[in-house]
């Protein structure tokens, strides 16, 4: 995927406040790689707990990492700095202790509930009658019914199965079943989280134990500079945020994968690339890279912990002034198997085509490029889950190539104790819960899936299917909803037009008014097909020629 989506940019990058540095107060080294090893972790609070990592080390691995001839030279080591000497550092993480993005502040609904997931804590956030967003523990305490198919009343939160109503810091305030004399228990109460509306993105805190981080909250520079605008999307996808992430971090794929996708991917610009590690934390990693024929690296690329991708480049016009470009990744894990992914291209100067092209285009053009990669990163997903053993078993890693994926696979080494799941560079913790490995469809399946009605599979006209646009895409996004919603009106309103404008020629005695007529209602069948061509933009999947039968 990574910068395909460009809509006002050729490429771009992103730069964000520096790392949050480490506050490990001792050094957690570890020696030994035995299959299965206990690892001492030092937290915060100078007690010591103990993790179970899988550590699998194969005699190839290690034959390979010593080795002086060619496959050494243009793979990425296996192991890490730390591993080649024979220790690992693991820093301290607890997935909890960190801000997520939930949803564009943009695409909130203002009339009802929507229910998120982060890893597999169920959450859902509303508006009250007064604006503020509240974020709760997607279960009633009643009977455990999810208050995400509930509904809002007087800016209550109210669950659809007993009519239990909540406000404000999830207490209870009307039980319709309990008598007049009876007071509301207290344990009828709902587990609250954090939230924050930051730079047009909602944030959630997981902790329940630990108060909010306000240094971790994720601040951006480049969409606070004057002039800056750009062009966001949201998209839910059937496979894994680390796997997602991956793809996001790998520039190489993208002349190959989205070939002539928009107007800077190119089969033939496929080449090796340079790369530079600047920065290595416990909370992730930063370098520069770009095209080896250049001989330059224009590009700067950060992630940081849990989620956040950056990609930014600076652009100095003829006139001396400079422009930044920014692409903007915000990842959340919604269980093994899926994420979802807000995406934020802009820049402080725009292409003229931005300004031609409807942003509903700019959106069908990214839920195409995430189409274009669905088949290969959710069998990626499935081939993991299956093999059970770190990622240098499985990947060939060229340098030229994949060195961002080899640090983000090394990162997750040290900080995966801390998650409930994670497949590292040389280590894994498995998920409790198994994938949700959802294939995109090919063929004559992925034809029929994707022809009308848009909404859903076959023959299903509103079952939710992450393998189609419309769910992944189109209903979290108040802007395409609409635009499908505005064409399909204009198609039938057209098409029954058309229908009047031919019986009135079939009645009319005059040849003058029959030409006028028909012509009338040729026009709007041609709008018909126009409406009909731009539903389906936004609704059907794309599907690769060699695919189609």
């Amino acid at each position: 995927m990574y910068l395909s989506l460009i809509p006002c940019l050729p490429q771009t990058t992103y730069l964000s406040k520096p790392f949050f540095t480490s506050k490990l107060t001792t050094a957690n080294i570890i020696l030994n790689y035995p299959l299965v090893s206990f690892k001492q972790v030092n937290l915060r609070n100078n007690h010591t707990r103990r993790h179970a990592v899988s550590d699998l080390r194969s005699a190839a691995s290690l034959d390979q990492s010593k080795g002086k001839g060619d496959d050494h030279k243009v793979l990425v080591d296996p192991l890490s700095e730390e591993e080649s000497k024979g220790d690992r550092i693991m820093a301290d993480y607890n997935w909890t202790e960190e801000w997520y993005p939930l949803y564009l502040t943009k695409d909130l609904p203002d009339d009802a509930p929507l229910g998120l997931t982060v890893f597999d804590q169920q959450l859902v956030l509303y508006k009250d009658g007064n604006g503020v967003l509240h974020c709760y523990q997607d279960r009633c305490p009643h009977r455990l019914a999810k208050l995400s198919e509930g509904q809002l009343v007087d800016g209550r939160l109210e669950c659809l199965y007993h009519g239990w109503q909540f406000e404000g810091n999830g207490k209870c305030v009307n039980i319709p079943q309990l008598p007049a004399d009876a007071k509301i228990p207290r344990s009828a109460c709902l587990k609250t989280y954090e939230v924050r509306d930051s730079q047009g993105v909602v944030w959630v805190w997981m902790s329940q134990k630990t108060p909010p981080n306000p240094e971790k909250l994720p601040w951006f520079e480049n969409f606070a500079r004057p002039g800056f605008r750009d062009t966001s999307t949201v998209h839910e996808l059937p496979y894994d945020h680390s796997i997602l992430l991956e793809n996001l971090m790998d520039p190489a794929h993208i002349p190959i994968s989205h070939d002539r996708t928009d107007w800077t991917a190119k089969r033939e610009d496929a080449q090796p690339l340079l790369f530079e590690v600047t920065e290595r934390t416990d909370r992730g990693f930063a370098g520069r890279w770009g095209r080896e024929k250049d001989g330059s690296m224009p590009n700067f690329l950060r992630f940081d912990a849990p989620c956040v991708l950056q990609n930014n480049r600076e652009i100095v016009d003829k006139d001396g002034e400079k422009h930044y470009f920014t692409g903007l990744f915000l990842c959340r894990p919604t269980g093994q198997g899926k994420s979802m992914l807000i995406v934020r291209f802009g820049g402080t100067k725009s292409s003229p085509l931005a300004k031609i092209f409807p942003k509903w285009y700019f959106h069908q053009n990214a839920s195409k490029v995430f189409e274009q990669d669905m088949g290969f990163l959710s069998s990626q997903n499935e081939v993991l889950i299956k093999e059970k053993v770190p990622t240098k078993e499985l990947y060939l890693n060229l340098r030229s190539s994949d060195t961002w994926v080899a640090e983000y696979r090394k990162w997750m080494d040290k900080v995966g104790h801390g998650m409930p799941y994670h497949f590292g560079h040389s280590t894994i913790s498995l998920p409790k819960v198994p994938a949700v490995v959802e294939h995109a469809p090919a063929g004559l399946i992925a034809g029929v899936s994707a022809s009308s009605p848009a909404k859903g599979g076959i023959a299903t006209m509103h079952a939710p299917n992450l393998a189609n646009r419309y769910f992944r895409h189109v209903i979290h996004c108040k802007g395409c909803s609409s635009v499908v919603k505005a064409f399909t009106a204009w198609k039938n309103g057209l098409t029954a037009a058309a229908l009047v404008f031919t019986a009135l020629a079939i009645l009319a005695s005059s040849r003058q008014w029959k030409t006028f007529l028909l012509v009338s209602a040729a026009l709007c069948l041609g709008g018909v097909y126009a409406c009909s061509t731009a539903i389906a933009m936004n609704t059907r999947n794309f599907i690769r020629v060699h695919r189609r039968l």
